[in-house]
């Protein structure tokens, strides 16, 4: 498997030097220095907040937990990478640089963080990313917005490489979804699953893309909650589990639904199981995502009417917002090195935004789509305490069939997300597969 990495860097590489080339000729600018980050304590502590590597760092190479760190690029030059391995007593240090990338680039090795500006342009002007924390005397970010627009703007097509490390990411996640089925179906606390997922994606806490949500029962109701409760519950009726994995700083970001006996939110989980296929094979070029997302409202309007959850006719429930009481968040996002992967509202390289549409502003993703972009689809129905009191204090109360809605309160709601890229011709589904491979 290294081996075909080894194979797609080289293209990866150059790409991404030609699109730094091209956003530096834009702005103005001679050279490009990234910052990969650095430990940071924690308030009145000396104990720091999990690492987390700059995106922009990670799109070059592959060193996800590597602090203080800098990647120097002036075009037509060989990249320069500025490697912190500390002789220090009190941590394990990172190993010598090593791996498929190291031939492309030239690599200096520091011992303390401040050695870097020994290394960096010596003149010319340079455009700086990474958060104010990062710099170094006379090397402080700028984060050009005219750069990172450029770049943020680009980074949503992925490239062979990229494509390759995110269908291992599914894969990785499937793995630790296949467990936690199993244990909700043996009755396992929240806390067990979770664990158990962990080992079975080769992963610690700190290395998820993202917190794990493993909701039983109405937890799944909370759409981003953040618990994994040691006790058990009662009794299990639902699960829903929202997680990921990640292989070499790119992401996978996959949720699932399961009904403890085949009942009628298991009904319920099917129609919007197929309702989720559907959309799924609407991730093709030229279609707005935005599109997407409201012909996931229609869907889910029909849904709650063939399931006798509101007796009021699909279009009416569109134009009255009754479905946003059952579904309330956008169905998608960009996904690659950030979970929510940057630029989706992005409406040209300029930095030009395409607004959410009028009523749907937590939708994340409002680009018309591409080849080799990768987005999550992810419609869900919930029963949400808060939402349902605003819908039967509201106007279209009597539309409600609220006895059902009650009984389906214990189970919280359902999610289904895939992640889906862009081809020339049929989506390729990289959730699906790795769920058909495993």
């Amino acid at each position: 498997m290294t081996a075909e990495l080894a194979a797609l860097y080289p293209a990866h590489l150059a790409r991404v030097m030609a699109n730094a080339t091209a956003a530096l000729a834009v702005a103005g600018f001679d050279h490009l220095l990234i910052a990969s980050g650095t430990w940071r304590n924690r308030f009145l502590d000396d104990h720091p907040y999990p690492f987390c590597a700059n995106p922009h760092f990670k799109h070059w190479l592959p060193l996800t937990d590597h602090s203080d760190c800098w990647i120097a690029f002036t075009p037509g030059q060989r990249p320069l990478l500025i490697y912190f391995q500390p002789d220090d007593y009190w941590h394990q240090s990172a190993a010598a640089p090593s791996g498929y990338w190291l031939e492309h680039f030239e690599v200096r090795v520091i011992q303390t963080p401040e050695q870097a500006g020994a290394h960096l342009p010596a003149s010319g002007r340079a455009a700086i990313i990474g958060e104010a924390e990062w710099g170094l005397a006379g090397w402080l970010p700028n984060n050009p917005p005219v750069v990172l627009n450029h770049l943020h703007y680009q980074r949503a097509s992925k490239t062979e490489y990229e494509l390759a490390n995110l269908r291992r990411a599914s894969r990785r996640a499937v793995a630790g979804h296949r467990v936690a089925a199993t244990l909700f179906h043996e009755g396992a606390a929240e806390m067990d699953i979770h664990r158990a997922y962990l080992i079975a994606v080769g992963h610690t806490e700190n290395e998820l893309p993202y917190g794990n949500i493993v909701a039983l029962n109405e937890h799944a109701a909370i759409l981003h909650y953040q618990h994994q409760r040691l006790n058990k519950p009662p009794a299990h009726h639902s699960f829903l589990i929202d997680a990921g994995a990640q292989v070499n700083g790119y992401a996978a970001d996959i949720t699932r639904t399961y009904s403890a006996v085949d009942d009628e939110f298991q009904a319920l989980i099917d129609a919007l199981d197929s309702a989720q296929l559907a959309l799924c094979d609407q991730v093709r070029i030229g279609r707005p995502y935005p599109d997407i997302h409201l012909d996931a409202h229609a869907r889910i309007a029909h849904i709650l009417k063939d399931q006798d959850l509101v007796r009021m006719d699909p279009q009416s429930m569109l134009a009255t917002g009754v479905t946003s009481a059952f579904f309330p968040h956008g169905v998608g996002h960009l996904l690659g090195l950030q979970v929510h992967d940057i630029g989706g509202f992005m409406a040209t390289a300029d930095g030009d935004v395409q607004p959410c549409p009028e009523g749907h502003r937590f939708l994340r993703l409002t680009r018309t789509l591409e080849e080799n972009f990768v987005v999550t689809i992810e419609p869900g129905i919930y029963f949400i305490d808060r939402l349902l009191a605003e819908l039967k204090a509201g106007r279209h109360a009597g539309s409600v069939h609220w006895d059902k809605v009650d009984r389906l309160r214990r189970f919280g709601g359902i999610r289904i997300e895939d992640d889906v890229r862009v081809t020339t011709g049929q989506p390729e589904n990289l959730t699906r597969d790795a769920f058909a491979a495993h």
